[in-house]
């Protein structure tokens, strides 16, 4: 089975597929981290985020690795965990730009792809019920209303970051919506076949058991 969970920043798309992975004992496979990981390494070798071609060098030869944690997925780029530093603000507004590279986006695709060939995978994104996975057992398309989306991305951001303030980080999700809709290269749009649910009022917990129900029975290998 292929679990496909798209959305926007802050809808709870990650927490959400990693604890679903967890409770069905599946593969999760957090996509956005990937695109995060090509604009670090490209940010680390001074390379423009305008260098289509550099950046495509970048995601052709980087090499990327998932492993669970305790409360989040740990992602190691060419053998360095790197997890605390991929989920900055800066590499996100930087991953928008790399995740508009057609080529970038053809690399990454290959790569989700052969990742959840083997099935009973959770795996969630931008573009996983539409492109990635358009055969996706299930599909699921989380929203929620931005400033509550914005409300969530600070309260987990100031823990390490107190001097953010809820307006910057309002702005650059407003921003990140933008591009994420409106780029050539697979935008952000739900799957037609994919159920939309509505994060704004609920916790977490609510939604996951929303799912898990939805979802049904499942066979794990």
């Amino acid at each position: 089975m292929i679990i496909a969970i798209d959305g926007p920043a802050g809808s709870g798309k990650s927490t959400v597929a990693r604890l679903i992975a967890s409770r069905l004992n599946f593969k999760y496979i957090e996509t956005g981290s990937m695109y995060r990981a090509v604009a670090w390494k490209a940010q680390q070798e001074k390379i423009h985020p305008d260098d289509a071609e550099g950046i495509a060098e970048v995601a052709r030869n980087i090499s990327l690795e998932f492993q669970p944690g305790p409360e989040r997925q740990k992602v190691f780029v060419d053998g360095e965990e790197l997890t605390p530093i991929l989920k900055t603000e800066t590499i996100g507004q930087l991953a928008a730009v790399v995740a508009a590279n057609r080529a970038v986006r053809e690399i990454m695709v290959a790569q989700q792809q052969n990742m959840g060939r083997n099935g009973n995978v959770v795996m969630d994104g931008r573009d996983i019920g539409t492109v990635v996975f358009p055969d996706a057992d299930k599909k699921f398309f989380l929203i929620a209303d931005q400033k509550e989306r914005a409300q969530r991305r600070h309260e987990e951001m100031k823990v390490k970051h107190p001097e953010i303030t809820f307006e910057e980080i309002y702005e650059q999700l407003k921003q990140r919506d933008y591009e994420d809709e409106n780029r050539e290269v697979s935008p952000l749009v739900p799957a037609k076949d994919s159920i939309r649910l509505d994060t704004t009022h609920m916790n977490i917990d609510d939604v996951v058991a929303y799912m898990i129900e939805t979802i049904g029975p499942v066979h794990s290998q």
